[in-house]
């Protein structure tokens, strides 16, 4: 029995429905969590405006007898709080510094240091709730990256994640910037890293979407010509 288009066109639309159950509420999420993210500019999310900018200043201290010294990854010089470092990285990823005027190395930050870093940098920084050390192998949630830090908690919700071997500011995280992040979670359905954007679910569900989408576009077109049909 040949199959008519008016049939053709019914068994799409049972399809449609069913992607649409399917897919409603992955798209419905993609949907919310992108309109969130959008309403900030990412530069407002990041804590970016809350840095106090300041001019670079020109090293001019040597550096000296660390040429040899084969643990080392990465040798990072700059003026700290007006003071000459030499921020080392080595082959494990851990960090010292290296106070370039005596070349002597410096201890790590401690829990006053990191509240003066925060009241130097950070606007606001100086209205502190908490400090709280996180070591590199237990992150924070909202910092999630293999350092040492602390976290700097201000009284109006933004933390500032100072590294306790570097002494700079690594992350501002502000409580919009919390919440962006989860809507990021589940913009790519990884709560959990917040990372992995390809994924089978997020691939089958995407695929899904699509699908109803197409088969919407062709219904769209076919009760169009059928509705000018009834008008004309």
């Amino acid at each position: 029995m040949a199959v008519t288009g008016r049939a053709i066109m019914r068994r799409f639309a049972r399809w449609h429905i069913w992607l649409a159950w399917l897919a409603g509420v992955p798209v419905l999420m993609w949907t919310l969590s992108g309109l969130v993210m959008v309403t900030k500019p990412i530069e407002e999310v990041r804590g970016n405006h809350l840095r106090v900018a300041s001019d670079p200043l020109p090293l001019s201290v040597p550096v000296a007898g660390l040429e040899g010294d084969a643990g080392i990854k990465e040798m990072r010089a700059f003026m700290q709080r007006g003071r000459a470092v030499m921020l080392l990285t080595r082959m494990d990823d851990t960090q010292q510094r290296i106070d370039l005027a005596s070349n002597t190395a410096l201890p790590p930050l401690d829990a006053l240091g990191a509240r003066q870093v925060a009241a130097e940098t950070i606007v606001g920084g100086d209205r502190v709730a908490s400090v709280t050390l996180f070591p590199a192998d237990r992150p924070a949630p909202d910092f999630r990256r293999p350092v040492a830090t602390w976290q700097v908690a201000l009284e109006d919700g933004t933390h500032v994640y100072i590294g306790r071997d570097s002494g700079e500011v690594e992350a501002v995280r502000t409580r919009w910037w919390r919440f962006y992040d989860t809507m990021w979670g589940l913009h790519i359905m990884d709560l959990q890293t917040r990372e992995d954007s390809h994924h089978p679910a997020l691939v089958i569900f995407a695929a899904l979407a699509l699908a109803g989408a197409l088969l919407g576009v062709v219904l769209m077109f076919r009760r169009r010509k059928y509705f000018l049909r009834r008008v004309l």
